[in-house]
């Protein structure tokens, strides 16, 4: 029978110690993984983490999700005020199996509202998705039902603020059976968009304030993939020549599509859902809607997409000039110069 409970709590303040939560193992050890991203922190240095882990094979999963103000880079030289999951824009990847049941505790330690929305939990919005003051937490659960690439993200009016603002993450949900192939390597994409005001618009500290306006006109100042523009064409992802190789691609928005491709070479398949039976076969570009996510596998093998330099993009240019550019570094190749992507 499927899981159809849900719990939602509201921890006041003053309770907030003993919702305090807890790192280490006890009788359930084995079958509940439990991680406190306010303990563990993503990566972002010299470029954000993309690199994912397979998922625990405990069957409950807990996750304890702080949400705070930071100021995060978002281009060489520019920082900028933003709101986030975990600390880091995006917030940390989350990956499950079909059919665990996933435990979220979110604390709100930030000075305003905010919520999350999970796309992938089937669970009335009201219950578990309301916004919570500052200094207050939330907990539920839910089956992870339905495997694919999901957007997580504040749902707090005005949604669009708090999306630009940085409050996203992705959860994957792998199916029971797995993705139908076997890998190398597996890596998380998520891109979004941030619009920031200049000049007399700077805040005290001369951080950048969000430009509701143009994120409205949807006139961003930098599209860009893990949460800072370029940065993977400074600090390429590499694999070895003859990895098969799988992208998660989560579009965050909060407004454009991602037309997902990688130069040089051609996805052996794309799975537009969580069903490894409907991969699509020779794709060159796929598009990922804002609050969407597909799956993505190429072979870099020796001899055709081998040892070299390839490039990933949105194939919608005047995004990609704006920062969604990468770079996928396949063995040692000697490079004469700056790829032109």
């Amino acid at each position: 029978m499927p899981y159809q409970k849900s719990i939602i709590t509201i921890v006041a303040a003053a309770g907030l110690a003993a919702a305090a939560y807890t790192l280490a193992g006890g009788s359930d050890e084995g079958t509940v993984h439990r991680v406190d991203f306010g303990a563990v922190r993503t990566a972002t240095e010299p470029a954000f983490v993309a690199d994912l882990a397979p998922a625990d094979p405990a069957p409950i999963k807990e996750f304890r999700i702080p949400i705070t103000h930071e100021t995060v880079t978002v281009a060489q030289g520019v920082s900028y005020p933003a709101w986030t999951f975990g600390g880091t824009v995006p917030g940390p990847a989350i990956r499950v199996r079909q059919g665990d049941l996933v435990r979220i505790t979110l604390v709100n330690e930030s000075p305003m509202g905010h919520s999350i929305d999970f796309h992938s939990a089937r669970i009335p919005m009201d219950v578990a998705f309301r916004t919570i003051a500052p200094n207050d937490s939330l907990a539920f659960e839910f089956e992870a039902r339905d495997p694919g690439a999901y957007l997580v993200h504040c749902g707090t009016p005005p949604v669009l603020l708090h999306i630009m603002q940085g409050m996203y993450l992705p959860i994957i949900v792998d199916p029971k059976d797995g993705w139908g192939t076997d890998v190398d390597r597996e890596f998380v994409l998520v891109q979004s968009e941030f619009y920031a005001a200049h000049g007399d618009e700077d805040d005290l500290a001369g951080l950048p304030m969000p430009d509701f306006q143009a994120a409205r006109a949807t006139q961003p100042t930098q599209v860009v993939f893990n949460g800072r523009a370029f940065q993977y064409k400074d600090h390429p992802i590499e694999v070895a020549v003859g990895d098969r190789v799988r992208f998660f691609v989560v579009n965050a928005g909060p407004s454009l599509r991602s037309d997902f491709h990688v130069v040089g070479t051609v996805f052996d398949r794309v799975i537009p859902d969580g069903n490894p039976e409907h991969a699509l076969e020779h794709v060159q570009t796929w598009t990922v809607p804002a609050g969407g996510g597909a799956v993505f596998e190429t072979v870099f093998e020796e001899g055709a997409s081998g040892e070299g330099v390839y490039a990933f993009v949105t194939h919608a240019f005047a995004d990609a000039d704006k920062g969604a550019v990468g770079l996928v570094k396949v063995g040692a190749p000697q490079l004469a110069a700056t790829p032109a992507h």
